[in-house]
């Protein structure tokens, strides 16, 4: 039975992931963008663990491989005839290639891993307070890199022309790479070991762990998790520099904080319960009609909400509504 515990811990997020997939095929086409959006979410929260969760590090910066993958993906998935009109600055490694949805997911993955390697062979020493300044300061750069910079893309302008293929059951099946990875990492030695550097970074080191080279590993695959998550954002809705910036960064941290950052199954569970509660404000931002009446909101509630919300959780139950366990699994074992 002892064996079944992993199995379970396993399961668990991934079928609640097929269940809202499930629940997305049900409703109005108008509402299933939110769980689509919610899915690819999950790609993103899951990613964020596998460096925050195990290392106990703060990054700000990890949405800077999501945007970079994004790009990436977002370039060379627009048509070769229409670069010259969208983007008429466009480098020309860039603007002479076209590839299909499956290469650009693999090429966001893979540049997001990469960039991940490069910003952290130079910030993986970092710990606190600097890390996070330092990984904040990562966000900020590749933010007016994208913006600015239109040999690597649109500039200021929003990505048009890119396939729309990130469906629901495209987005679940990210989330589920991403989950599967992220599980194998946590058992595996690399992940025990820096859970290690975590709990007791001076006792890790004593015994000769490396918390440098086990937190860089856990940092290249979170950004390649990430950076998959920018090719699945870019494939299903136009965006631009703003999109994958300050709110994409505060709305996935609650919903890692909100979740429980100490396990996988709280990654999940935050991103999806925090989804549902800013896809429903932001409808009621709108005006959304209930059973008592018309509920209409002052734009920007969703995010003082939100906010309002992870400091509850931070004062209240600072390991998060799951208590930063994974799936309960005290039946198996009995």
């Amino acid at each position: 039975m002892r064996r079944l515990v992993p199995a379970a811990q396993l399961a668990a997020p991934l079928v609640l992931v097929a269940v809202a997939a499930l629940v997305g095929t049900l409703v109005s086409t108008s509402s299933e963008g939110y769980f689509v959006d919610a899915l690819v979410k999950v790609t993103i929260v899951v990613g964020l663990y596998v460096f925050i969760g195990n290392s106990g590090v703060l990054s700000f910066g990890h949405i800077s491989f999501v945007a970079v993958g994004a790009w990436l993906a977002g370039v060379l998935s627009v048509p070769v005839r229409e670069k010259p009109a969208i983007m008429p600055n466009l480098a020309g490694f860039l603007r002479d290639r076209t590839v299909g949805n499956i290469p650009s997911l693999l090429l966001a993955a893979a540049v997001g891993a990469a960039f991940a390697l490069v910003v952290g062979l130079a910030l993986m020493r970092l710990s606190g307070l600097a890390a996070g300044i330092a990984t904040f300061a990562v966000l900020e750069i590749t933010h007016n890199m994208l913006r600015f910079y239109e040999k690597i893309g649109p500039g200021l302008n929003t990505f048009s022309s890119v396939p729309e293929t990130t469906g629901l059951w495209q987005a679940a099946i990210g989330a589920f790479v991403a989950i599967g990875a992220a599980f194998a990492y946590q058992r595996s030695r690399y992940g025990r070991l820096l859970r290690a550097t975590r709990e007791d970074p001076a006792a890790a080191s004593a015994v000769g762990v490396s918390v440098y080279r086990q937190r860089l590993g856990a940092f290249v695959l979170s950004g390649a998790l990430a950076g998959l998550a920018g090719g699945l954002y870019v494939h299903l809705l136009p965006m631009n520099t703003e999109s994958v910036y300050l709110d994409l960064t505060f709305i996935t941290l609650a919903m890692l904080v909100v979740g429980g950052s100490a396990s996988l199954w709280g990654a999940v569970v935050g991103a999806l319960a925090v989804s549902a509660l800013d896809s429903f404000l932001a409808n009621a931002e709108n005006g959304v009609s209930l059973p008592g009446g018309t509920l209409d909101l002052p734009a920007g509630t969703r995010l003082v909400v939100v906010g309002a919300l992870m400091a509850l959780v931070l004062v209240a139950r600072p390991s998060g509504i799951t208590g930063g366990r994974e799936f309960p699994t005290r039946w198996l074992r009995r």
